[in-house]
C-alpha cells in the first residue's frame, strides 16, 4: 500500500569528520616526516599553498623550504607559494577568496586535493573559506603561526571572512584534514601577538579547566617571557579543550545558542570593527 502523499520522508545524517592536531618543530625540514605522513593518499593528486607574505619576509629562505618540501611529496604540486598578506584587514576584501579560487582552478585541484595554508588566524579564515567553497570543499591543511591560531581559531572547524562591516559576516564549517602546530614559526612574532594567544589561552582555562587557569597563573613569568616550554605547554592545552570541546560538546557545528567557546565575543568583535580591524 502506497503512503500518503502528505506524509514526509525523514532521515538523519551522520558524519564524521577526525580531527588531527600535530606538534612539531621545523616541519619544512628534509629530516622531517610529519609531512610526508599528513598526505596518505594516491600520488596523482594535486597540492597548493599559501602563505602569508608577512611572515614569509620574517623568515628568510622559508618560501623555499616549503616549495623544497612540497616537491618532495607524493603528489603534485603546483608551485609557486600564493603570497597574500596577513593580518585582519585581509578578511575585508573578498578578491583575496578570489585570488584562491582562481589559483585552485588555474592548478586544475579537484575534490580530493589539497590546499595548504600557512599563517595566522586572518589568512587561514580566507584560506579555509575558499577551500571550502571551491568545488564545494577540498582538503585543508592548516599551518598556524601565530600564538592565538595556534591556541584557538587555527584548530578549529569554522572560516570566515567579513562583510557588511561585520566580523565573519560570510563563512562556513568545515573540518581541515589535519593541523600542524610548527612552534619555531612562533620565534619571530612581536610582543603584541604573543600576548593575544595568552589572553585567548587565559579566557579557555577560566571557561573549562581551574588547573589550567592556575598553571598559567604559577608560570605568567615564563609565557611573558615567551620561554619555549611554557609556551608549548600553553598552547597545547588551550587547543586540546578547544578540540576536545568541538568534538564531545554536541554541537560542533554551533545549530544551538550556547557558544562557550565564544564567550566574550559579543564585545570583542564590535571593538575590532570600531578600531578599523587593528
Amino acid at each position: 500500500m502506497a503512503p500518503r502523499s502528505d506524509e514526509p520522508l525523514s532521515f538523519e545524517i551522520a558524519v564524521r569528520y577526525p580531527l588531527r592536531l600535530h606538534f612539531t618543530r621545523n616541519l619544512f625540514a628534509p629530516e622531517n616526516p610529519l609531512l610526508r605522513e599528513l598526505f596518505p593518499h594516491a600520488p596523482s593528486e594535486r597540492l597548493l599553498c599559501v602563505a602569508d607574505a608577512n611572515l614569509l619576509d620574517q623568515h628568510p629562505g622559508l618560501a623555499e623550504r616549503i616549495e623544497t618540501a612540497l616537491r618532495s611529496l607524493p603528489l603534485r604540486f603546483a608551485p609557486p607559494v600564493l603570497r597574500l598578506p596577513g593580518g585582519e584587514p585581509i578578511k575585508n576584501d573578498p578578491r583575496h577568496v578570489e585570488r584562491i579560487h582562481r589559483a585552485i582552478s588555474d592548478a586544475g585541484l579537484s575534490r580530493h586535493s589539497y590546499l595548504v595554508a600557512v599563517g595566522g588566524g586572518a589568512l587561514l579564515d580566507v584560506a579555509g573559506f575558499a577551500a571550502a567553497t571551491a568545488h564545494r570543499g577540498i582538503r585543508l591543511v592548516r599551518v598556524p603561526t601565530t600564538t592565538l591560531s595556534q591556541a584557538d581559531g587555527g584548530v578549529g572547524v569554522k572560516n570566515g571572512i567579513n562583510a557588511f562591516g561585520k566580523k565573519n559576516f560570510i563563512g562556513t564549517f568545515a573540518p581541515p584534514a589535519a593541523v600542524v602546530n610548527d612552534l619555531d614559526l612562533l620565534e619571530t612574532l612581536p610582543p603584541r601577538e604573543r600576548r593575544a594567544g595568552s589572553a585567548e589561552a587565559v579566557k579557555v582555562a577560566l571557561i573549562r579547566d581551574r588547573a589550567f587557569f592556575e598553571a598559567i597563573e604559577s608560570n605568567a613569568d615564563a609565557i611573558a617571557r615567551f620561554e619555549p616550554d611554557a609556551v608549548e605547554a600553553m598552547i597545547r592545552r588551550s587547543a586540546e579543550l578547544h578540540l576536545r570541546h568541538i568534538a564531545t560538546g554536541g554541537d560542533p557545528f554551533e545549530s544551538g545558542s550556547s557558544r562557550p567557546l565564544d564567550f566574550g565575543h559579543w564585545a570583542a568583535h564590535k571593538l575590532e570593527q570600531i578600531s578599523g580591524w587593528r
